[in-house]
């Protein structure tokens, strides 16, 4: 056996006396899920506001991108508007290595849609504004395209990292953001919900390290460091399940569903 390999036994044989083989082997398939559940509850509350929309409504889809939530509106007039520049290649921060916006069907600025005032009866915006040079004139311009008594449909970051770059401009938006900026505009709050808490948002960060010491040439977590890192993630699984109200602090975004004053 090699000096390397004498190592490695001697760290795992200690990872073992100190964490128990039992646990090592929950940690490493997987079994604590705080922190992986940031896009699962935006997608199932989106997903849940489009179905309670009228059969029929007209909505638009704002900074639509790939189109992703397309497939939850069957029963509904469906029209995709982005800008359609980004191309998932920015190189700097997280990409996506490739964008699709060919299907999109109104192709502009988010503050100045190529449509007429109060034509839909609904209007979506989901992980849009942080790539807005300038998010309250859009809010204003997606005001202007609902019919009065029409639902806009929100979601953006509280606290993001750079991704989508250039097309990245601001990291996060509160609650006071909305009910400073909405009411302003001439939206009634119906709905404000934080996804996720303190907790949970700092094991999505705990496990982006390794692939963020990759990408940076950055030696990532020894065993007994990785073993180190379940020991948090189990830490913080259990403060979550107990929480009383971390996400005044911190959460991964806010689901907002508001109605166009009459």
């Amino acid at each position: 056996m090699s000096v390397l390999n004498k190592s490695r036994a001697a760290l795992k044989s200690a990872a073992i006396r100190v964490f128990g083989r039992e646990r090592l082997l929950r940690w490493r398939d997987g079994s604590y899920r705080v922190g992986l559940a940031n896009e699962t509850t935006r997608e199932a509350w989106v997903e849940k506001v489009l179905s309670e929309l009228p059969g029929g409504a007209r909505l638009l889809d704002a900074g639509a991108g790939e189109g992703l939530y397309r497939k939850y509106c069957g029963h509904l007039q469906y029209v995709s508007q982005d800008l359609a520049q980004y191309d998932g290649s920015g190189g700097v921060g997280f990409q996506t290595g490739s964008w699709d916006t060919s299907k999109i069907d109104l192709v502009g600025d988010i503050t100045d849609i190529p449509a007429p005032d109060a034509s839909f009866d609904a209007v979506l915006c989901t992980e849009v504004l942080e790539h807005v040079t300038d998010p309250v004139p859009a809010l204003q311009e997606l005001h202007r395209l609902l019919k009065p008594g029409g639902t806009l449909i929100v979601t953006a970051p509280f606290c993001s990292m750079t991704h989508f770059a250039p097309y990245h401009y601001v990291t996060g938006f509160s609650r006071y953001f909305y009910e400073h900026h909405l009411g302003r505009i001439g939206f009634d709050i119906a709905e404000m919900t934080e996804n996720g808490n303190f907790f949970e948002f700092q094991g999505q960060e705990l496990r982006l390290v390794d692939a963020v010491a990759r990408r940076y040439g950055v030696a990532g977590p020894s065993v007994i460091e990785r073993g180190a890192m379940r020991v948090v993630l189990r830490m913080l699984e259990r403060m979550s399940a107990n929480d009383k109200g971390s996400r005044e602090l911190l959460y991964f975004g806010l689901h907002v569903r508001a109605i166009k004053r009459t």
